[in-house]
C-alpha cells in the first residue's frame, strides 16, 4: 500500500487533513493494554516521515485500566495494580500525558495522528483540534460542549470536555519530532459514575489513603457518558458520526484491521513501554 502524503500540508494542520481512517472499534481489543498506544507511536513515526498520510485511529478495549506515569509512582501502586489484574483488568502505563482512565466497550478512543508544523510547537492549539472535532461530531445532539478542567473528574486537565458540568471526554497528547498524536477517551455508553468509582478505588489503594500525595481526588458523580443525557446515543453511532465528519472534508480511505506490516514495530514499542514501566516499578520498591 502506498501511504505517501503527497501534496504539502497546509500551514496549520487539523482534523480536516485526515486521509486515513483506521477503525477497529467493531472488534474489541481484549489483549495487551498498551497495544493501541504502541500502534499510535508507530504510525506517528510513519506520518512524520511522510510514509503514511495523516490518520485517525478509532478503537475500543474490553476491560483495561490505563495509568499515567505519576500514578505508577504512588507508594502502593504495585498492590493496586495487582488488585486490578485480579479483577480482570488489563493494565498499562502510557507515555502520553494524563492519569488513570478505565476502558470498556462503552468508551470510544480516538487518536488524531498528524504531521507537525515545521519549527512550531503549539500544544494548546493541538488540543483545540480534538475539541473542534468533538464539537462537529456532537453538534446535532449536544450543541453546548464545555471546555475546561472539571474538578473531581478522573484524568483532569484544562481540556476536559463536559456537558452540564459533567466530564465525558479527556484529551492527552504525545509528540515526536516530526509528528504528534492527540488522544481522547470518550464516554459514550454506560455509567460515568461507576467508572469514577473504579478510579477512586485505585487511588485509595495506591495512595494508602495519604491525601498529602499528589493524585487526583476523584468525585465519581463528576463523570457521565453521552448516553446518560441521550439514550439513543451508542458507541456505534458515535464512531459513525466521527467518520461522517472526517469524510465530509476528504474521502478518507477506511481500514478496519491492523496492518500486519507494522506488527514488528508495534511489538517492539510495546516491549519498550513495558520495560520503562518495569524500571520505574523496581526503582520505587
Amino acid at each position: 500500500m502506498n501511504h505517501t502524503r503527497g501534496a504539502e500540508m497546509m500551514a496549520r494542520v487539523d482534523y480536516k487533513e485526515i486521509r486515513e481512517i483506521i477503525d477497529t472499534s467493531s472488534n474489541l481489543l481484549t489483549g495487551e493494554a498498551l497495544f493501541p498506544f504502541a500502534f499510535d507511536e508507530t504510525i506517528c513515526r510513519e506520518v512524520g516521515s511522510g510514509r503514511f498520510a495523516p490518520a485517525i485511529h478509532i478503537w475500543r478495549h474490553q476491560h483495561a485500566m490505563i495509568l499515567g506515569l505519576r500514578d505508577r509512582k504512588l507508594p502502593h501502586a504495585p498492590e493496586a495494580i495487582r488488585w486490578l489484574e485480579s479483577n480482570g483488568f488489563r493494565v498499562g502505563v502510557r507515555n502520553s500525558g494524563g492519569a488513570v482512565v478505565p476502558l470498556d466497550p462503552g468508551v470510544v478512543n480516538l487518536s488524531l495522528i498528524l504531521p507537525s508544523d515545521r519549527g512550531k510547537m503549539e500544544i494548546n492549539r493541538d488540543f483545540e483540534i480534538m475539541y473542534e472535532l468533538m464539537q462537529s461530531c456532537l453538534k446535532p445532539i449536544f450543541p453546548g460542549i464545555g471546555k475546561g478542567e472539571i474538578i473531581g473528574s478522573y484524568c483532569p486537565g484544562n481540556f476536559d470536555l463536559s456537558i452540564q458540568g459533567k466530564k465525558f471526554c479527556g484529551i492527552a497528547q504525545r509528540r515526536q519530532t516530526k509528528a504528534f498524536v492527540i488522544q481522547a477517551f470518550v464516554l459514550v455508553e454506560g455509567s460515568g459514575e461507576a467508572r469514577g468509582e473504579q478510579v477512586k478505588q485505585f487511588y485509595d489503594m495506591a495512595s494508602g489513603g495519604d491525601t498529602r500525595l499528589k493524585f487526583p481526588i476523584v468525585k465519581p458523580s463528576q463523570m457521565a457518558a453521552l448516553a446518560e443525557w441521550e439514550e439513543s446515543v451508542t458507541a456505534e453511532w458515535f464512531v459513525s458520526r466521527v467518520k461522517e465528519v472526517i469524510k465530509g472534508f476528504w474521502p478518507a480511505r477506511e481500514i478496519n484491521i491492523y496492518d500486519p506490516v507494522y506488527n514488528e514495530s508495534v511489538e517492539k514499542t510495546v516491549t519498550e513501554l513495558k520495560n520503562r514501566y518495569l524500571e520505574e516499578k523496581s526503582e520505587n520498591k
